[in-house]
């Protein structure tokens, strides 16, 4: 199996190499990732200047990329100029959690999302953790399962699977859950500031809002100690509602 690794921490941080280490030993591996950390860019890309390239040694990967772009840019640019015939996209492991509608935001996911655009299935993983240095090896080794269990069974290629795991020692852990996604809000504050010119500038900040979730969210499973595993698709269609305009937006609707 040929797979791609991307994240939006950058090359050089602690998750992706903990993933690079261990699929390095069940896959033929090439990665692709941004030159420094680009998390909350979700699905943008770099249309008004170049996109620099630097291949690098990346240890049991048989090549490897550093790229001045986003997320996307790294997969759109890997899978179409790069690497041929890639098998699955792996982004990730992020550095926190990626939950709800933070999915929206995310480039874990929107990287993820990408191999699904350019025609592979793609796994994005997140580890439910905001500490300064956590442990990713087991959500390294737990990715692996799943890449396994997609080589035996098989997954849909227009499907991600968003997983995200507690930051529990492996015996802690409660169990798997197949979710869907849950509601994730923030306060957003905007804290107003000046620059050394005094013109104004706001800084993003505010905690997340407690929700109420539905027991089967991932939301809520990741905070009762379960991995969670949502499958993702990029059909936006809100099917219901296409079906009931169906019914008034007929061909005589002009003509009244």
């Amino acid at each position: 199996m040929k797979i791609l690794v991307t994240n939006d921490d950058g090359i050089h941080a602690k998750g992706i190499n903990a993933l690079i280490h261990h699929l390095g030993e069940i896959a033929e591996l090439y990665v692709a990732a941004p030159d420094r950390e680009r998390s909350g860019t979700g699905h943008s890309i770099t249309v008004f200047e170049p996109i620099r390239v630097k291949e690098v040694k990346v240890a049991k990967a048989k090549r490897s990329w550093v790229v001045g772009g986003t997320p996307v840019d790294c997969v759109k640019l890997a899978m179409s100029r790069l690497v041929e015939g890639v098998d699955l996209v792996v982004s990730g492991i992020n550095h926190g959690p990626n939950l709800g509608t933070d999915v929206l935001y995310s480039g874990t996911v929107s990287a993820a999302a990408e191999g699904i655009i350019m025609g592979a299935p793609a796994i994005a993983v997140s580890l439910d953790c905001f500490e300064e240095d956590p442990d990713f090896e087991y959500a390294a080794k737990f990715t692996c399962e799943i890449i396994e269990m997609i080589k035996e069974k098989g997954i849909d290629r227009r499907t991600i699977l968003n997983l995200n795991i507690p930051a529990l020692k492996p015996e802690a852990i409660k169990g798997v859950r197949i979710t869907k996604l849950g509601v994730r809000n923030y306060e957003n504050l905007f804290e107003e500031r000046k620059d050394p010119r005094g013109n104004t500038y706001y800084w993003l900040g505010g905690g997340i809002k407690e929700e109420q979730q539905d027991v089967d969210s991932d939301v809520l499973a990741v905070k009762e100690g379960y991995i969670s595993i949502t499958p993702i698709h990029l059909d936006l269609t809100d099917y219901r509602l296409l079906n009931e305009y169906k019914k008034y937006f007929t061909k005589d609707f002009l003509k009244k």
